[in-house]
């Protein structure tokens, strides 16, 4: 089941207050707990506003499917990416849009690096594609985004913690309405 289609900055934060209460799929966090950890995160790294936001952001394609399952490929990255780069433009979108193909090139390029991965991520990774070979790993890393989307990566699979530190959705919100007065 599709939910409405946000096309403003506050649909796409609204997002995550009518539908971010539910689990993340596999986890003891919620989609919002996810966001707003994974935020921080990046924050606590230095990282610039742009990829701050998207790593709040990274996973609202999520919410677009109230039927979503684990283990099932819903192509969340790309048409969150869609939604927001029509708001937000490509700085935003980009990391979005790359951040499953940068676990199947850290899964390529580091054995150490799949191994960490929850239950829920190595059976997503199965139905994404599995782990990049050399080649592919190559033509990642000439993606224009590549290092924030590997950032953001890592950011994802850290931000899942019960409890754990987060910057507030209406803080991440007024970040994202500054990145559009830039």
């Amino acid at each position: 089941m599709n939910t409405s289609i946000p096309h403003t900055l506050d649909g796409l934060f609204d997002l995550f207050l009518q539908r971010g209460a539910a689990l993340y799929l596999g986890e003891a966090v919620t989609q919002l707990e996810h966001a707003e950890q994974c935020a921080a995160l990046a924050r606590n790294e230095g990282a610039s506003d742009a990829l701050i936001v998207a790593a709040f952001l990274h996973d609202i394609g999520h919410l677009l499917f109230a039927d979503h399952a684990g283990g099932t490929d819903d192509r969340h990255e790309a048409s969150g990416a869609v939604l927001v780069a029509r708001v937000l433009g490509d700085r935003v979108a980009a990391p979005i849009r790359l951040h499953v193909a940068a676990k199947r090139h850290l899964c390529g390029a580091d054995r150490g690096y799949a191994a960490k991965l929850s239950p829920t991520s190595v059976a997503s990774l199965a139905a994404q594609g599995g782990a990049f070979d050399i080649g592919e790993q190559a033509q990642f890393l000439l993606e224009p985004y590549a290092a924030d989307a590997l950032a953001l990566r890592r950011w994802d699979d850290l931000g899942k913690v019960p409890g754990g530190e987060g910057i507030p959705l209406e803080e991440v919100r007024g970040i994202a309405r500054s990145l559009m007065g830039a």
